[in-house]
């Protein structure tokens, strides 16, 4: 399978950066076809200034920087988003690239004032892999699980119909032991692994 795995965390000594090595390890040993982008490591910048604001609202004007994270969007078959959750969203670079690389045109079209919906058709797999400092019960209790509802629900609905999905989030990040880090990073590699294998 051809996955598209966007990473986002700024430093290459962290949990993130082994559990990135351990899910991407795995999908390449099981003979996955994996094209990453570090947004960090290339140095992705975020911002929508307002010529390309201005020129993005004209249909199929894409700006260079981005136009090859769109041919790699649109030749994947699944796409493998690894970030933590910061202030109960993504990070503000990977909202950024949604931001800038999920354009009309790309991911979604407005015909007569109408949102047509599901132009990512060639993604038939997507899962998402974070991480939260907050406990499990206070992001699903109290905040209604936001990440989750602006990933999954907001997401899915531009890629294939049908699409299957894989959810793995770790919760309480900064309160557990290195051991429980560790079986939590290997359970969600063998996961993605037969996930992907689907």
């Amino acid at each position: 399978m051809r996955i598209l795995a966007v990473c986002c965390h700024p430093s290459r000594e962290s949990f993130h950066a082994d559990l990135r090595a351990e899910v991407l390890g795995r999908l390449a040993a099981d003979g996955h076809m994996l094209t990453v982008i570090d947004l960090y490591a290339e140095g992705f910048d975020p911002v929508v200034r307002e010529s390309e604001w201005r020129e993005r609202r004209a249909k199929g004007v894409k700006t260079p920087d981005i136009e090859r994270h769109i041919a790699e969007l649109r030749s994947a078959q699944a796409l493998l988003l690894i970030y933590p959750t910061w202030w109960y969203g993504m990070p503000a670079m990977l909202k950024g690239w949604l931001d800038r690389v999920w354009l009309p045109g790309v991911a979604f079209e407005i015909e007569d004032g109408r949102i047509r919906r599901h132009m990512l058709s060639n993604l038939r797999h997507f899962a998402v892999v974070t991480t939260h400092g907050s406990p499990h019960w206070f992001i699903r209790l109290f905040m209604g699980e936001p990440g989750h509802k602006q990933v999954v629900r907001g997401l899915t609905q531009h890629l294939a119909r049908g699409c299957r999905v894989s959810w793995n989030a770790l919760y309480a990040i900064d309160t557990r032991e290195p051991d429980a880090l560790e079986s939590w990073r290997e359970r969600t590699a063998r996961r993605l692994g037969r996930f992907f294998a689907g």
